[in-house]
């Protein structure tokens, strides 16, 4: 009873404390920010995920062992739930984390009553749920990568027997030497195991097993972390509510920028020393129309709007500068080239558009070829956008501004002799091209029910129809696409794909045999591909590996499993009474570090 009544007068103290000013003792107007997602959640258990904005979400609930530098640039790493980066042996294969003592999830009933400190046996349950087959996790093939000693094999044993995943083995890959001490080991060297498995709050944060098993088959709409906050209301697809964490430790805005950042430099001097987070409530709506979006900001309804709509972009940015009606308003804007790519996927187990012989190779060449991504870039992204020519995104390693492929090419003519030569003809006289074995040709490409993608649903029919091809469009929600791209129930579908860590190979993976039904999408399967990819995983950074990258990239443009078009430029906006906004590059927690002037805005 006095652990409960401990916790709820804690809760009181803080809540009372953030209502009141520290001279008159009158209510405070609560910090809150605002603002809208394009696309619709998935949920919040981390094993789950791969979309970015259920990401978002989780990213600022839950913490990992370490958390990138918010205003760092080149990317630096810090301690986050452990105490110091950690010990690595000169092999690469062993790993000693510590533990910071004292850091504390969220108050939930699964708890019941009692203060629940995280340890390091959290850890190794969390990173274990994404290796238990039961749960079909995404991310499962990072682990598998990562190679983790007995992991794979406990993983294997548990689809073998037939039997639960058993949680309770120990294994040396992933073990608790003690309470706050963690030993990761590896089969063979990892360089990068910190960025790839050991940071990231939104999918490798720390994960309770008390809530896991209270709330079972439910823990996706009940995420509890150790993160700023927490979530207090959910309608699916609609709205999502998060407060400030009560119990949040002291935690305090620093960073360390360049030296020749000024506009880090800047953000450091004016919120340096500031407890965390500056925010106590986030109020999130799922708006997926741009009109209504860009008019919710326009209005004063949001606070922020995270990637102007293109349509919006020249109103609001002509010539790259904030425009003068919103500069007079008061408004900021943050342009930067992100590290990601939008990207048509094939599967190649479709039997259409699938396949490994030439004339299936060349029909996917052909496809990209008469793709005008320029036209799309220039027509429905509004010139936001960069021409891409492999699947490495900008900010990693293997991105060469000076590489040029086929990838970036469009050459209608070059398109149809391809399709001549192997034998995509019309056969039958009906306008249209048809299989080299006189089968009807028709191409299908999943699309989304909003303003955008039937803009560039458009340029796709157009630029097909100039080359003799027929394409429909079947349309559902995001997430439903996702779900059937996963599965291998698709034929072509277009998606975005952000990188989460400076290491360009995160990016490759889309093309990684194992990672089939996960990242590779494709479904894509190339035994050199896999050897590189494998090559890569247990070098250093340097010259030997950047020639593997671009090996690889050249393996990925030769089969086109993925037509990579473009990489994008995010305008991101927000209204003056918010402050101290910076566009993260591989991570996804932001919200604590901005502070929103309540006063200035009720007074607007």
């Amino acid at each position: 009873m006095f652990a409960v009544n401990s916790i709820r007068l804690r809760q009181a103290l803080a809540a009372l404390l953030l209502a009141a000013t520290s001279l008159g003792g009158h209510a405070a107007e609560p910090k809150v920010l605002r603002y809208a997602f394009p696309v619709a959640e998935i949920g919040f258990d981390p094993t789950q995920l791969s979309d970015i904005y259920s990401r978002t979400v989780t990213a600022h609930i839950f913490e990992a062992l370490y958390a990138y530098d918010h205003l760092a640039r080149p990317i630096k790493f810090k301690p986050l739930i452990a105490a110091a980066l950690p010990e690595i042996s000169p092999d690469f294969r062993t790993f000693v984390v510590r533990l910071r003592p004292g850091i504390y999830f969220a108050d939930d009933a699964a708890f019941k009553g009692k203060r629940r400190e995280v340890v390091a046996q959290d850890f190794v349950y969390s990173f274990k749920r994404f290796a238990d087959p039961a749960l079909k996790a995404q991310g499962w093939s990072t682990f598998e990568e990562a190679d983790f000693v007995g992991l794979t094999a406990l993983r294997k044993q548990a689809i073998a027997d037939k039997t639960p995943f058993d949680y309770e083995r120990e294994i040396d890959g992933i073990k608790a030497l003690d309470r706050y001490t963690l030993q990761f080991k590896v089969v063979n060297p990892r360089p990068r195991l910190l960025q790839s498995v050991l940071a990231g709050n939104d999918l490798r944060g720390a994960v309770a097993r008390e809530v896991v098993e209270f709330y079972g088959d439910k823990i996706m709409g009940h995420p509890v972390g150790t993160g700023p906050f927490q979530l207090k209301s959910w309608t699916r697809s609609s709205r999502m509510v998060l407060e400030r964490n009560p119990d949040y430790r002291e935690r305090y805005y620093d960073a360390e920028p360049a030296a020749n950042d000024a506009e880090g430099q800047a953000l450091l001097a004016r919120f340096k020393g500031r407890r965390l987070p500056m925010v106590d409530r986030v109020e999130i709506a799922i708006i997926e129309e741009v009109q209504p979006r860009w008019l919710s900001f326009l209005n004063d309804e949001s606070d922020f709007v995270e990637r102007v709509p293109n349509e919006f972009i020249t109103l609001a940015m002509p010539g790259g500068r904030l425009a003068p009606n919103l500069a007079k308003r008061g408004m900021h804007s943050v342009r930067t080239v992100g590290a990601e790519q939008v990207l048509t996927v094939f599967n190649l187990d479709d039997p259409v558009v699938g396949g490994y012989s030439a004339d299936k190779v060349a029909l996917r060449r052909a496809i990209g070829l008469g793709i005008d991504v320029e036209r799309e870039i220039r027509l429905a992204r509004r010139g936001q956008a960069i021409q891409a020519q492999s699947q490495i995104v900008p900010h990693t390693t293997g991105y060469s501004e000076t590489f040029k492929s086929e990838m970036g090419d469009f050459d209608t003519a070059r398109a149809k002799a391809l399709l001549d030569m192997f034998g995509y003809v019309d056969k039958d006289g009906d306008g249209w091209r048809d299989q080299p074995s006189g089968a009807p040709m028709l191409l299908v490409r999943n699309t989304q029910p909003d303003n955008a993608s039937r803009q560039l649903d458009e340029l796709w029919q157009k630029n097909l129809a100039a080359i003799g091809i027929k394409i429909e469009f079947k349309t559902a929600k995001w997430p439903e696409n996702l779900k059937s791209a996963r599965s291998g129930k698709f034929m072509i579908w277009g998606v975005g794909s952000s990188a989460d860590r400076p290491d360009g190979q995160s990016a490759l993976q889309r093309l990684y045999g194992p990672s089939t039904g996960t990242q590779n999408l494709a479904r894509f399967k190339h035994a050199e591909f896999d050897a590189l990819y494998d090559r890569m995983q247990g070098m250093p950074d340097g010259p030997e590996r950047d020639a593997l990258f671009l090996q690889a990239k050249r393996i990925g443009v030769a089969f086109m499993p993925y037509k990579v078009h473009l990489h994008r430029i995010h305008t991101d906006m927000s209204q003056r009474w918010m402050s101290g906004f910076r566009r993260p590059l591989f991570w996804q927690d932001w919200w604590q570090y901005v502070d929103i002037d309540a006063d200035h805005r009720q007074s607007h």
